[in-house]
């Protein structure tokens, strides 16, 4: 029986009426039911089993450890937020500013995360008194819409009226369109082709870019414990994360030494005829990335390949020889294969950098390894990204962490380099309109001199 996604935007409005002034105390109980339903032991291994036997991605362990982070996480920066009626007051301006709901938005989920995006999600738009209607992938379908049963359940033990939170369960671009076109806003994980369905649809959205994550490494760095960070982040999840490392970028002195390094915590260097059957295997037409390749271990990766390498293989790393489509290993890969690029001069990595996100991944993410805070800031000032990470292992803090400052979410903003409405990393402040009350204060008409001091001194009034 195919959903009615009219009948559900329907549900979901009604759900939101009823919540739509709820006090701020009564919203944080409900979003802890379900925050609790989701962070469960059983539940969490349940629906990462279930993630990966359904779409033959990613870590069943890594699955279960992400949708508890990120679940608590999303929840501890919430805490204390005020989501609900007047949230803050400027008496000297005469200015109170009320948060409002938007209504129900659609959430169009990726198969690389179809479980710890609604965990994100769901606690961010129930923070904001919003309803939401998952639409899944194709390949995970079961996984969104059981991991939204858990949400239900969570909602039903508090009281509050479950269709907060609903899941269509047959999904196809049809019904996905239809979502779209009911809703009253919109937010989508997934590439640049379903950005541009979503921004069809007319209205408004929270969209995402895709990832390429170049990690570059100073000679100011501590090698070994950069090259166990860039591990722990490039095989976490099979590296299904758009911010798991795509490339390293060594600094020339220390190019040996750190190859060396990366190869001891498991690292495979491809020689130049490994590179090709590699490239081959995972660009069968030479353009688009061979799916299989997904989230896959190195060592599957390998084997399909036709490549022999050691039973304790990590990652797979090639070295980088050109930027763009005629080198396709100077994009996202979305598997555990590291490119590898040699610099010498600051300015010049910074220039190439900017060349290979301009190919893939503006607006995303870059990571540097380095105790040198100028080469952090001038990085962040010239690079077209929306966050750079310092000496992290960089998918474990981009999109939020206990150790790091950055908001916890599975849904991160390009910028208006990726063509999305925000660079942030996309959380409940993000799901909110706001009114302002201004109140009549007493006038204050600033003198010619404060409007235009320094011009005047500079150039007169001439």
């Amino acid at each position: 029986m195919e959903d009615n996604v009219q009948e559900m935007y329907e549900r979901g409005r009604k759900a939101f009426e009823e919540i739509e002034f709820w006090p701020q105390e009564k919203v944080d109980m409900m979003v802890q039911a379900v925050a609790w339903e989701l962070v469960k032991d059983d539940v969490r291994k349940e629906l990462g089993d279930l993630a990966v036997d359904e779409s033959g991605i990613g870590n069943k362990e890594d699955k279960c450890a992400k949708i508890k982070n990120k679940t608590l996480g999303t929840l501890w920066d919430q805490r204390g937020v005020k989501t609900c009626g007047m949230i803050s007051e400027d008496k000297e301006q005469g200015i109170r500013t009320f948060a409002k709901p938007i209504g129900v938005i659609a959430n169009v989920v990726p198969c690389t995360n179809p479980e710890s995006t609604i965990c994100c999600l769901a606690l961010s738009t129930l923070k904001t008194r919003n309803a939401m209607i998952v639409t899944p992938h194709p390949r995970t379908q079961k996984t969104s819409y059981e991991t939204v049963q858990y949400v239900r359940k969570g909602l039903k033990k508090v009281g509050a009226p479950v269709d907060l939170v609903q899941c269509i369960k047959k999904t196809s671009q049809a019904a996905t369109s239809a979502l779209m076109s009911v809703c009253d806003y919109a937010v989508a994980t997934g590439g640049a082709a379903l950005v541009k369905v979503v921004y069809a649809a007319g209205k408004p959205a929270q969209t995402v870019g895709a990832g390429n994550v170049v990690s570059i490494v100073d000679k100011s760095a501590n090698l070994a414990q950069a090259a166990a960070k860039i591990k722990i982040s490039k095989i976490a999840n099979n590296s299904a994360s758009c911010s798991s490392e795509n490339a390293v970028a060594i600094y020339e002195s220390s190019y040996d030494a750190m190859i060396e390094e990366l190869k001891k915590q498991g690292g495979y260097m491809c020689s130049t005829p490994e590179r090709e059957k590699l490239r081959k295997y995972m660009w069968p037409d030479g353009t688009h990335l061979n799916r299989d390749v997904v989230a896959k271990p190195a060592t599957v990766n390998a084997k399909n390949a036709g490549l022999s390498v050691p039973d304790d293989t990590k990652f797979l790393m090639v070295i980088g020889e050109k930027i763009g489509p005629e080198d396709r290993f100077s994009g996202e890969k979305i598997s555990p294969v590291l490119t590898v690029w040699k610099w010498n001069d600051f300015d010049e990595i910074l220039d190439r950098l900017g060349k290979i996100l301009k190919f893939s991944g503006e607006g995303h993410s870059v990571s540097i390894h380095t105790e040198d805070d100028d080469q952090r800031i001038k990085l962040a000032l010239n690079a077209n990204v929306g966050r750079v990470v310092c000496n992290f292992p960089h998918a474990h803090a981009n999109s939020g962490g206990w150790d790091c400052g950055l908001p916890c979410t599975d849904t991160l903003g390009g910028g208006s380099w990726a063509g999305n409405n925000t660079s942030g990393n996309i959380n409940w402040s993000h799901f909110l309109n706001y009114t302002l009350l201004s109140i009549p204060k007493e006038k204050y008409m600033p003198t010619e001199k404060e409007f235009f001091g320094e011009y005047l001194e500079q150039f007169g009034k001439d």
